[in-house]
């Protein structure tokens, strides 16, 4: 009975009491780290809410959005383009991005993961259409930058960042393959047949070289024995200045000695015909070394 007297006698305070509690309940808004909320305040934008402990108005602002600002990846999207020298290619793309402004996010766009999606395509099948397919193939880092550097323009009014743009794969039709394994082959071939004659011109040098060294060598040789020669022969014309006649009259019996002895050490030699004038060179030889010792 006491309890029932006590709340009416302060039911005013009490619903104050409720009121206060229910507009601190409301005004008090806890914002995860990975989100930021907008606020509407009579249906136009007011405020976004950060990470952490913010506070609203009660009964007047609204948490209209809770938008995610953490990275999103689209699916991976497969577009035709066609390069500058008319050959068509399918290409899958990746792209991830986050929202680093909600405010322009919620009310200048609807969807989101569309839009960029129908972006990202339009830009590929531009660019990829300025080169020939040797360019696309070759030069595909440099593409990715260009591709990536104009959607990150073009999003960038949409309050989105654009972190990474990726070309997955460029694919090419069966027909278009098989003209390119078949040129392939070709230049296969073709740098075969290179490689083999480059071979050949090679071993052409080298064999010419090798004969030039040999003609050389063996120039040096005959230069050689032709001074040795030219050396003997000096000595023996220095021997008849000073001796006379009896020292080339030595000189032509010892040579007509050394043939004779070179003839009877000859293979399968058993019979030996001396001329007369062998007998007499030999006598000629042995009374000149007599007379010498």
């Amino acid at each position: 009975m006491d309890i029932e007297q006590f709340i009416g006698g302060n039911a005013v305070y009490l619903a104050v009491a409720i009121f206060i509690i229910v507009c601190i309940f409301l005004g008090v808004r806890i914002v995860p780290q990975s989100e930021k909320h907008v606020v509407e305040r009579f249906g136009r934008l007011h405020a976004v809410l950060g990470p952490g402990i913010n506070f609203v108005v009660p009964f007047l602002d609204k948490i209209a959005h809770r938008i995610s600002i953490l990275e999103r990846q689209l699916p991976n999207a497969l577009q035709d383009a066609i390069t500058a020298d008319n050959v068509l290619v399918k290409v899958e793309t990746s792209v991830f991005y986050r929202i680093t402004e909600p405010e322009k996010t919620v009310y200048r766009i609807r969807d989101v993961d569309g839009a960029i999606a129908t972006t990202v395509a339009g830009i590929v099948r531009s660019e990829i259409g300025k080169m020939e397919l040797d360019q696309v193939q070759s030069n595909r880092t440099q593409l990715i930058g260009m591709v990536r550097e104009l959607v990150a323009a073009m999003v960038d009014d949409w309050g989105i960042e654009v972190t990474r743009a990726e070309i997955l794969d460029v694919n090419l039709d069966e027909a278009t393959r098989a003209a390119m394994l078949q040129q392939l082959n070709a230049e296969r071939a073709r740098r075969a047949q290179v490689t083999e004659a480059e071979g050949k011109k090679r071993a052409v040098e080298l064999n010419a070289d090798a004969q030039l060294y040999a003609a050389k060598r063996e120039a040096e040789q005959r230069r050689v024995l032709a001074d040795a020669e030219a050396y003997a022969t000096g000595v023996i014309a220095e021997a008849i200045k000073m001796n006379g006649i009896e020292a080339a009259q030595y000189q032509v019996a010892l040579k007509q000695v050394e043939a004779l002895t070179a003839v009877g050490q000859g293979a399968g030699k058993q019979t030996i015909i001396v001329p007369a004038q062998a007998l007499e060179a030999f006598g000629d030889a042995f009374k000149m070394l007599k007379g010498r010792t």
